[in-house]
């Protein structure tokens, strides 16, 4: 693929005319020098092996997402397996710890409620399963799951998002898949497996925990993103660009760009200052300091000086 980086002005397009929009927004959706413009793909990367050609914020509007509403308004996330840390030796309790933890990302990162279901067992299911021939690990089918997520989806939910510690495939000829959803059933299940540094036989670290929740919290807010009918963005570095492997994932960063980030906040309504300021709470309890730097330099972007320093330092006032 010869993929072309889109020009300024054409990013720029891409956003939409903010006019008549608050103040504000129409700030936070200048980039600024906050928000790096996507590089050329190296080989292996994404889009140099697959072609896309952007999703405009336009575009995004006329295509009629699946946007929650009164009675869809909430986000589940479904434990499948046994979701913990069994390939490196993290005690079982610390299964519930990850799981609130992802629950507390998820919503604040889209602004709604996020409810955990109760852990699905691979027992008792029919779900198909096999051991991968190249890695020895259980995997399970996909579609599998998807079958009893479909029969069980809460009159309230807006998407249920299976989430496991178990390797995926889709068929058999798949090696692997990383995850897989049905936009329109608002059903989908991804794995963490393959972002576990266990997975592949390293050793731990001092970081081997941190890095694990960077990852998954990553892939959870890229997902996630898709169930609101947000495709892979070609615009800027963003949470949303897709990736061919690993070392690309992790180079992804966590935010959304302005282009993603004006086509999430219309379809939930959420507003942008107070979303940053949860934001970076949460980054500074999960110690993720690039991250924390990044929103406290953006609300700077958006805000005057007072109004930035009431949700950066809420303490300083009292």
């Amino acid at each position: 693929m010869n993929f072309k980086p889109p020009t300024a002005e054409e990013r720029l397009k891409a956003i939409g005319s903010t006019k008549g929009l608050s103040e504000i927004l129409r700030k936070a959706l200048e980039p600024g020098a906050d928000f790096e413009p996507i590089s050329i793909p190296k080989r292996g990367d994404w889009l140099a092996e697959h072609s896309e050609t952007g999703q405009t914020f336009d575009e995004f509007v006329r295509s009629k997402p699946n946007q929650p509403d009164k009675i869809r308004c909430k986000i589940y996330l479904q434990p499948l397996g046994e979701f913990g840390f069994p390939r490196s030796g993290v005690p079982p309790k610390s299964q519930i710890a990850l799981v609130e933890t992802l629950r507390e990302y998820a919503a604040t990162y889209f602004a709604l409620q996020v409810d955990v279901l109760p852990c699905l067992t691979l027992s008792g299911h029919t779900i198909t399963t096999r051991i991968n021939p190249y890695t020895r690990n259980q995997q399970i089918l996909t579609g599998d799951v998807l079958a009893i997520l479909k029969k069980n989806v809460p009159a309230d939910a807006f998407c249920v998002l299976a989430i496991t510690m178990e390797d995926l495939y889709p068929e058999p000829s798949w090696n692997f898949v990383f995850g897989q959803a049905s936009l329109r059933e608002r059903i989908g299940v991804y794995s963490f497996a393959r972002y576990d540094p266990a997975f592949y036989g390293q050793e731990q670290d001092k970081n081997y925990k941190k890095l694990l929740l960077r990852r998954s919290c990553k892939v959870l807010a890229h997902e996630t993103s898709h169930m609101f009918g947000l495709t892979h963005c070609i615009y800027f570095q963003c949470v949303l660009n897709g990736s061919n492997h690993l070392a690309e994932s992790d180079a992804r960063p966590m935010h959304l760009c302005p282009v993603c980030l004006r086509k999430l906040q219309h379809s939930i309504g959420f507003d942008v200052t107070s979303r940053y300021g949860n934001l970076l709470h949460f980054y500074k309890k999960a110690g993720f300091d690039n991250e924390a730097q990044w929103v406290t330099k953006r609300l700077k972007w958006i805000l005057p000086a007072e109004a930035a320093k009431a949700i950066i330092e809420p303490d300083s006032e009292r």
